[in-house]
């Protein structure tokens, strides 16, 4: 797979390469007051290529950093959870000799008898 993603780079590398050898001649920007920029084309294509990533990134940001505090809430519940069970074992189910404990047999029954009687 390392050969194949290296293969297909390279190929992307060579047909963009090849993209900016053949479109080289200037092109005017022109903006508004008379003001212009002579540029090659590839150049042009690309600084607007980047404004458009840079911009596509900025208006994710706030969907990511939602994402994030999300993710970091949840995992300090889990770890403040995580801390409760080495301090209530019972609750969970589990005791050193490894039987079920009543509580948690009722726990694993409920979803069973639910499923039997046909309401999932």
């Amino acid at each position: 797979m390392r050969y194949v993603t290296a293969a297909l780079r390279w190929f992307l590398f060579l047909v963009f390469f090849l993209f900016a050898l053949k479109n080289h001649e200037l092109v005017s920007l022109r903006f508004y007051f008379d003001l212009e920029w002579k540029l090659p084309l590839v150049l042009l294509l690309f600084v607007f290529f980047l404004a458009g990533a840079v911009i596509g990134l900025l208006a994710l940001l706030p969907r990511i950093m939602r994402q994030r505090r999300e993710v970091n809430a949840v995992l300090a519940e889990l770890k403040a959870l995580r801390g409760q069970d080495a301090v209530m074992p019972a609750v969970v189910g589990s005791s050193s000799t490894g039987a079920a404990t009543p509580a948690s047999a009722a726990l694993t029954q409920a979803p069973r008898d639910a499923v039997a009687a046909g309401n999932p």
